[in-house]
């Protein structure tokens, strides 16, 4: 993608207040929500952005269990970003293959963040595996776009071991459904990497108004959420 800026130094200032004000909406959300169980026991695998550990992924993942789904962490701890030869990757892929077993069904994948990167890899390598992925503010268009974390990516991880092959194809799309959320608002990434670059009846973008933080909490991702698991 050509042209893409930064997020506006607002938005990025004022993340915090909003995740938080997000995360206050998403709890009495799944509180006062009519549930209808539309699940019955599939899995749901949620991986949590870079930083992050299953706990910010914890109501998201309440949510979609009184949905009547079966949720999981990644399990793997702090998301450190340790694409050095995939390693992450590799480890969510022994994750796949206990739940997977354990079900015999195919597998939900939620991906925020840095999240959204690995679940799509998962289903590109094994797409038999999976029903349909879904990312919150993944910036999997352009992993170059100017944005707000790539310096701790970079602290993090020595990215010349990053097999540039690999990275170049990120973009490209999963072979099932895709559901990719994005919001103009979002202080981190710019929202124009979030998107799939080709939208049609397999691969769809969906806006919402909110911050980058507060992603996995915002009551409209939430119902967006458990809108496309009725049909998953």
């Amino acid at each position: 993608m050509k042209n893409i800026e930064k997020p506006s130094l607002f938005w990025f200032f004022t993340e915090g207040v909003r995740a938080i004000v997000e995360y206050i909406q998403g709890w009495f959300f799944i509180t006062t929500f009519k549930y209808k169980k539309i699940g019955n026991g599939q899995p749901i695998l949620a991986v949590p952005g870079l930083l992050c550990t299953d706990f910010a992924m914890l109501l998201l993942r309440t949510f979609v269990k009184r949905l009547g789904f079966t949720a999981y962490g990644w399990e793997l701890g702090r998301n450190l970003g340790d694409l050095n030869e995939l390693r992450d990757i590799n480890r969510l892929n022994e994750r796949v293959d206990a739940i997977y077993q354990k079900h015999n069904q195919k597998i939900t994948l939620i991906g925020w963040s840095m999240g959204g990167i690995y679940v799509r890899e998962l289903a590109k390598q094994r797409p038999h595996l999976f029903s349909q992925i879904i990312t919150m503010g993944s910036p999997f268009g352009d992993t170059l776009a100017p944005n707000y974390a790539t310096w701790i990516f970079e602290k993090l991880t020595d990215t010349s071991r990053i097999d540039e092959k690999w990275r170049l194809q990120i973009s490209n799309p999963a072979p099932i459904p895709t559901t990719a959320i994005y919001s103009k608002q979002d202080g981190i990434v710019p929202w124009q990497a979030c998107l799939e670059l080709f939208e049609d009846e397999t691969h769809k973008n969906m806006e919402v108004k909110g911050s980058h933080w507060g992603m996995g909490t915002n009551p409209k991702v939430l119902q967006i959420v458990a809108d496309k698991l009725v049909y998953s």
